[in-house]
């Protein structure tokens, strides 16, 4: 959780870089596998969308809704519903599950599943398998995008409602961004990627309502990302630019104009008279926010509602207005209900995974426990499944920002920084860590050389004094301090590993554990070094290349057009343009800069990202069907709403 709302907040001040789906006023008809009917809908590789669709006339519901006084489902659903496509058709065999059942489910943060949050996630639109390869109606039916890549034409599904039953228009979507998003007390920073080229310094978009089920928004730039900003970016889900209006102008100074009555509400949530804003805050839910106790009661769109909290439970049972269907017209999600029971320790939720007592997780099980996990898998009643991981594992990262000069002269030297890398013995880490489950980078060069890494050393002059350590510009020892997270169970072993392969270069390497809070404390003021983390290099059209840890001063001079920061070399600034392109041309051009980063990457070592393919394990009961055994295990538990119980 913490690392992941590191993350969103990071956002807010790097630059967002996309590859898009975009055309130029083409529609396309989406695969059978994404719609009930034809949509007007664009994709990153228009010659890979069939013309086809599917028609569905006859809708099914599951029994837990018997007796509750419910419309008919037909009248829940929209007039054309979303065929569920979570997961591409070579990932996965889908089978037309059967409904009942409750998901057991375990977390050990306090408030918050993280693998319940992926189970919830809704967005506009959606990228199966979290690819990137093609871009499918969700939320939204479908879209059209100007020939300039200027004006995006975005068509909502008409009957589409709130889980309180109150229908969904472009109503909704213009109090997100009139009333909220325009609204300086309750947004006092705009998103940079709702900005022209996903821009710090671009002009905030133009939104136009065409009719109840049809908007327009408009860039004064080309903003070819802006597509698949709308899937699954940085998981920031649709709730940016949707919003329940009639719940939450209650909340809303402009529309609740009763002061008696909106100060009454103030009161009752214990702020401070006059504290709308906080008011309206802790009242609209975001993505973020779904699988915690304050979602209860709030109207969403996700498959399941968070309905009850325990001391150490959380309730959720099934939407009865969700959206999507299977393709023989039954409506989702097939298991009625999750549990997801809150547990302090991992040592004790990886004990109730190992027991049986869990019906899927993926993101408590750990490569470290495959042993024990594969021991008690037929006893457990569990299948351990090993999936690709969506991030790197476990990336190295020298803050070539850092304040202080004699640092500088050695780490921003890339003779340095290839010796480094020739000294990384990638099979060691592989064999003693992952247990074999990764392979050497597809990222940078992975040639194991210590005589020429010793070298390059060498020809800098980093001569090596009576201790054996080898000296820095000043004539001191030169050092290199690790100070990591245990954000992963991997972090630690293996920044112990590189602490001992590059100490046989004759250099001074440690390595400090902190806490969280203090490492992005320190991370947040520059006083980093040396650290290791993860990044999302997986989901390549995230653009991020760990910049906010190997050159943060850089990072800011750019996105601030050189208010902030320090201006970047010309080899930087190159990266930084090449990366923009991403965000702002056309498919094909932007997958061309995509590549031309990775080289970049490849060429000067900026940070190490030294294994590619690690696998994640990831542990299901044996009798849920439609649980795919390849992709990212991320993708998996998105697709949580195709989950069945087999009979």
């Amino acid at each position: 959780m913490k690392r992941a709302l590191l993350l969103a907040l990071a956002i807010v001040f790097l630059f967002t870089f996309v590859l898009a789906g975009c055309g130029a006023k083409t529609s396309i008809n989406p695969t059978a596998k994404d719609e009930s009917t034809a949509e007007k809908t664009s994709a990153p590789d228009a010659s890979k969308a069939p013309d086809t669709k599917t028609i569905i006339t006859d809708y099914k519901e599951s029994p837990y809704f018997g007796g509750k006084g419910l419309p008919p489902v037909k009248d829940r659903l929209p007039k054309e519903p979303k065929i569920t496509n979570e997961m591409p058709e070579d990932q996965l065999n889908y089978e037309i599950g059967t409904y009942g059942g409750t998901l057991r489910m375990v977390s050990y943060a306090v408030d918050f599943d993280k693998d319940v949050f992926c189970g919830s996630y809704e967005s506009f639109l959606n990228t199966p398998g979290l690819l990137g390869k093609e871009i499918t109606g969700n939320i939204l039916k479908g879209y059209e995008v100007s020939a300039d890549q200027k004006e995006f034409t975005l068509h909502m599904r008409e009957g589409l409602k709130w889980s309180d039953g109150t229908p969904v228009t472009s109503k909704d979507v213009q109090f997100a961004i009139d009333d909220v998003l325009f609204n300086k007390e309750l947004t006092p920073i705009f998103p940079n990627w709702l900005r022209s080229g996903g821009d710090a310094s671009g002009t905030p978009l133009k939104f136009t309502v065409v009719d109840d089920f049809t908007f327009k928004f408009a860039f004064d730039k080309p903003y070819g990302g802006f597509v698949m900003s709308m899937t699954n970016q940085s998981f920031r889900g649709c709730t940016d630019l949707l919003k329940p209006s009639t719940y939450l102008k209650k909340y809303h100074k402009k529309y609740n104009t009763d002061t008696v009555a909106l100060e009454a509400e103030i009161k009752a949530a214990k702020f401070k008279p006059g504290e709308w804003v906080k008011l309206f805050t802790d009242k609209d839910i975001t993505t973020w926010e779904v699988t915690g106790a304050k979602s209860i009661g709030f109207p969403v769109l996700c498959p399941w509602l968070y309905t009850k909290k325990t001391e150490n439970t959380a309730e959720f049972e099934r939407n009865p207005y969700y959206f999507k269907v299977d393709k023989a017209g039954n409506q989702l999600p097939y298991i009625d209900k999750i549990i997801s029971t809150y547990v302090q320790d991992l040592e004790v939720a990886n004990m109730k995974l190992i027991a049986g007592e869990v019906d899927f997780n993926r993101e408590i099980a750990t490569m470290s426990k495959m042993p024990i996990y594969k021991e008690n898998e037929a006893r457990g009643g569990y299948k351990v499944y090993m999936l690709d991981l969506h991030t790197s594992s476990s990336d190295v990262f020298l803050n070539l920002t850092f304040k202080n000069d004699n640092w500088r002269k050695v780490v921003q030297d890339e003779r340095f920084r290839k010796a480094l890398n020739l000294a990384i013995n990638h099979k060691e880490i592989i064999d003693t860590i992952y247990f074999g489950f990764a392979e050497p980078s597809t990222f940078m060069d992975t040639t194991y050389d210590v005589a020429a890494a010793n070298k390059l050393l060498d020809e800098m002059g980093m001569v090596k004094g009576a201790d054996g350590f080898r000296k820095g510009p000043d004539g001191k020892k030169f050092t290199i301090p690790f100070e990591v997270q245990p954000e992963t169970p991997d972090i630690i072993p293996v920044t112990e590993l590189f602490v001992e392969q590059w100490k046989v270069l004759g250099l001074d390497v440690t390595m400090k554990t902190i806490d969280t809070t203090l490492w992005g404390t320190r991370d947040a003021a520059n006083e980093l070094q040396a650290t290791m983390l993860w990044q999302d290099i997986g989901l390549w059209y995230e653009g991020f290349w760990g910049q906010q840890f190997w050159c943060p001063l850089w990072v800011n001079y750019f996105n601030s057009g050189g208010k902030l920061g320090e201006k970047p070399p010309a080899d930087i600034q190159k990266m930084f343009e090449l990366n923009k392109k991403i965000a702002t041309e056309k498919p094909e051009d932007a997958r061309i800069a995509a590549t031309g980063v990775r080289a970049e990457f490849k060429a000067h070592n900026w940070y190490f990202t030294h294994l590619s393919n690690v696998k994640q394990p990831m542990i299901a009961n044996a009798k849920i069907g439609n649980v795919a055994e390849k992709g990212f295990a991320m993708a998996v538990a998105f697709s949580m709403e195709q989950f069945f119980f087999k009979k």
